[in-house]
């Protein structure tokens, strides 16, 4: 498997941004380590470019014939390798040199069917996903997908748009079967493209919040306001976490506007949690960081955007700009200790089980999903986020967007990232 060839810019017609993308992917298709005749292409575009979504499909299937197959989907701002374009009309393209015999690309229109039901014996084992925020019961969606591969594990992102929502799911020559005369990009629901379990990846998640303090157990709650912990007020602990009080308003609300909450749900509690976690001073993959959303000073409840069962974990949390730093070099050197196994003796990757040590390999292409809220400008300059990747991974082909939610395992996460790499031999 040769690179993956790749391309992005930024213009304010958005045919001269295609034209410029178009160049740099012939250029590179041309070159020996390039893959010269992949059929999947990856498109994220900024929402500036929204209301040309289906343009801009056509124009590039029509340009790049032998991309067959089509993902992606529009955010707030899209990443490529050691840049991220925010609030700008720009593009990205990434051209998987992948066998078509290994992908599917799937959409509510032309839904991925159970793994292994295919007449062709398709076998989905993960899948990258675009979901629409507004779809009714995302959660039961992502799970239900999850379910269809043999992983479990499904990555991606919520579309971001401040205009059209739209995604992108097209196979043969623009069209899926069973989508009639719908040209490949869709509003609402969920799409993406599975790939079989020939296509090696490894995949990890980012956090972006830091723990103010240590986890504790959801002992009362009433729907989405948590009530007890530890068999204490929720409401009490969460002002003395913070050292603030209701007799100062302004004060406490100041600092209450900065704070979150991390939840692990029970089934997703790994026995080493908090020998990790304290080792650390941050949070593992199996938090979702939620927004407080109100107070019950009358019940001395705290209301938070989820609901959270009995016995989940909660943690109060903020978003903290060094730690982030921390943990996305943490992720990208577990990525490169995966690649070379032989000499660091790490063998397997979250999407697959295998206890043997593999041979070393190599990245051919990567996707990056990170929360809106994330980017450079929260890592201290512009693009710093997607350079810290390009320092610890080298130059590797990568594109991907800032979505409005990322998705990994089954969960729904926010303020993350969501690094997935494909692999090679090497």
């Amino acid at each position: 498997m040769k690179l993956f060839p790749y391309a992005h810019a930024t213009h304010p017609q958005w045919r001269m941004a295609a034209a410029l993308v178009l160049a740099q992917l012939r250029a590179q298709m041309a070159l020996p380590a390039y893959a010269a005749t992949p059929s999947l292409g990856l498109l994220y575009i900024t929402d500036h470019y929204a209301g040309q979504a289906q343009a801009i499909l056509d124009h590039l299937s029509a340009e790049l014939p032998e991309i067959t197959d089509w993902s992606g989907t529009v955010g707030v701002g899209i990443a490529a390798n050691n840049v991220e374009y925010f609030d700008e009309p720009a593009l990205a393209v990434m051209l998987c040199d992948l066998s078509p015999d290994q992908y599917r690309v799937f959409s509510g229109v032309a839904p991925l069917p159970a793994s292994g039901s295919e007449p062709s014996g398709f076998v989905a084992h993960t899948a990258l996903l675009h979901a629409d925020p507004g779809a009714h019961d995302l959660g039961e969606l992502i799970a239900e997908v999850a379910e269809r591969t043999q992983s479990g594990y499904v990555f991606g992102g919520l579309v971001g748009s401040r205009s059209a929502s739209v995604q992108f799911a097209a196979s043969s020559a623009g069209h899926l079967r069973g989508q009639g005369a719908v040209g490949g990009v869709f509003s609402g629901g969920i799409s993406g493209v599975a790939f079989g379990p020939d296509v090696e990846l490894i995949s990890r998640v980012t956090q972006g919040a830091q723990p103010i303090n240590r986890e504790r157990t959801i002992t009362a709650v009433d729907g989405n306001l948590v009530l007890e912990l530890d068999g204490e007020p929720a409401l009490d602990v969460l002002l003395r976490e913070l050292g603030v009080s209701l007799a100062q308003p302004q004060q406490a609300m100041e600092r209450l506007r900065r704070t979150l909450v991390g939840l692990t749900l029970p089934q997703h509690r790994p026995a080493d949690a908090p020998a990790q976690r304290h080792a650390r001073g941050q949070f593992g993959p199996e938090v979702m960081v939620r927004h407080i959303i109100g107070l019950d000073p009358a019940r001395h409840g705290v209301a938070v955007a989820e609901h959270p069962p009995l016995g989940a974990r909660l943690a109060f949390c903020e978003r903290h700009a060094q730690a982030a730093r921390a943990d996305l070099i943490r992720v990208c050197s577990e990525i490169r200790e995966e690649l070379e196994p032989e000499t660091l003796g790490m063998g397997s990757s979250m999407v697959a089980d295998d206890p043997e040590p593999a041979a070393a390999r190599h990245i051919v292409g990567a996707i990056y999903v990170s929360c809106s809220g994330r980017g450079g400008l929260h890592f201290g300059a512009p693009s710093a986020e997607l350079q810290i990747v390009r320092r610890a991974l080298g130059d590797v082909p990568l594109v991907g967007f800032f979505a409005g939610g990322e998705i990994a395992h089954q969960q729904l996460y926010g303020y993350t990232g969501v690094l997935t790499v494909f692999t090679a031999p090497a």
